[in-house]
This record gives C-alpha cells, structure tokens and sequence, in this order.
C-alpha cells in the first residue's frame, strides 16, 4: 500500500488531505508540526511527502533539506498560503517535485499527488525493455543482446522516460521539466543534444526510433 506522511499545522488541512488520498486507498499519516514529522520519517519507507511550509519547530524550507539529505528522492509536495514565483523557484531549489497554493481544489491536489507517484514509479522501477533493449534503472545501463552499455544519467531518464510510454509525444518542456528539473535555467536545445546523442548510440537495428514531432517534440515508435 502506498504511505503518505502529511505535515501541516492546521488542523482543517490535515483533515482535508487525509480524507481525500484515503478515499484513493492511500495509507495515509499526520504530523502537526515539521519536527514531528522529521521523527516519523524513520518510521519505515515513504512513497510521498506532503509539506506545508509555515510550520512551528521546523518549516517545510528545512524538512524538504533535511528529507532530501537523509533520504534521497522520496517525492516531495509543498503545500502553503505563498504562491509567489520566488517561494515556488525557492521550493524547488531545495528539492520539492511539485508546488500547490492555498488555497487548493481537493481533487487537484489528488490528481498532482497520483502524478508524482506515477513519475517516480517509472524512475524506481528495476527494468524496462524497448525493441532489443533492456534498461536498467538501478545501473542506469542499456543491455543489448547481452552487451552492456553504461549511459550518462540524463541520456539514460530522456530514454527511459520517452521508452515508458511508447507512441506517447513529450514536449521538450515537458521532457525539461521531467529530466532536468523545475529550476533549470537552460534552453530547450538541451533536449535536442540528448535525441541526437541517444540516435547515435541506438538505430533501427535495436527495435525503436526517436521520432522528431514537428514544432512539439518526441516520441519513441517500436518498429
């Protein structure tokens, strides 16, 4: 079952959330405060994290650098009153996956919590096969026929993410967004670079292309 911890200082927020994702199954847990919430995080593997910012004792600011330290990718929500471009550029910065003002419509915040979820299973899963090639995720290797092939970490998500979702196109915004990250500063280009390299290294002869979209951008096509 999927474990939510939800750390916010409002009661009514609490509440809010918590009947929400458990009417979706979720098995779902509170903290009122950022220090609470920091203690319960030993409690056994999290799949999401859910913050609110303004908190007593420790903000969100500094859980989400503390989760981030101590336990790696776990998916991250800030929640919070602020909904300012600079809080948002902050949040990300730190480590948030994704960034929802009060105050919020309950089926948004669901739908925005069943996004990560789905975003990170496709980055923790073990393997993922495409034509002749399998991709492991913990190696970040290509193996085909047998042949290892280690590949540089963000060529090796660009495929695995477009190799997730076959015949589906990715904007090059949404591949950023994905790959690189909210806060990254650099141009669409980038996104290009990593096709061309990726073309390189695998051809018709694996069972796949990369196919340019005219003005929108990629998809993978299994032959």
């Amino acid at each position: 079952m999927v474990r939510i911890l939800i750390a916010d200082d409002d009661p009514s927020i609490l509440e809010l959330i918590h009947m929400y994702l458990s009417r979706e199954g979720y098995s779902v847990h509170t903290a009122r405060d950022g220090k609470e919430a920091f203690d319960m995080l030993g409690n056994g593997k999290w799949d999401l994290i859910i913050l609110d910012v303004m908190m007593p004792h420790m903000d969100g600011w500094q859980l989400t650098q503390d989760i981030r330290r101590y336990y790696g990718d776990v998916p991250i929500l800030l929640v919070t009153a602020k909904g300012e471009s600079e809080d948002k550029i902050k949040g990300f910065r730190l480590g948030t996956d994704d960034y929802l003002a009060k105050p919020f419509v309950a089926e948004e915040m669901v739908m925005r919590v069943k996004a990560l979820l789905r975003r990170y299973r496709i980055f923790s899963g073990e393997s993922l096969s495409i034509g002749n090639v399998r991709l492991d995720a913990s190696t970040k290797e290509a193996d085909t026929n047998g042949s290892l092939q280690a590949l540089p970490a963000k060529e090796f998500d660009l495929l695995y993410t477009l190799a997730g979702f076959p015949g589906q196109i990715f904007t090059r915004d949404q591949l950023i967004e994905k790959i690189w990250g909210h806060d990254y500063d650099g141009d669409e280009r980038t996104v290009d670079v990593h096709i061309k390299r990726l073309r390189d290294r695998f051809t018709e002869e694996n069972g796949f292309t990369i196919q340019t979209i005219r003005g929108i951008g990629y998809r993978i096509e299994v032959k």
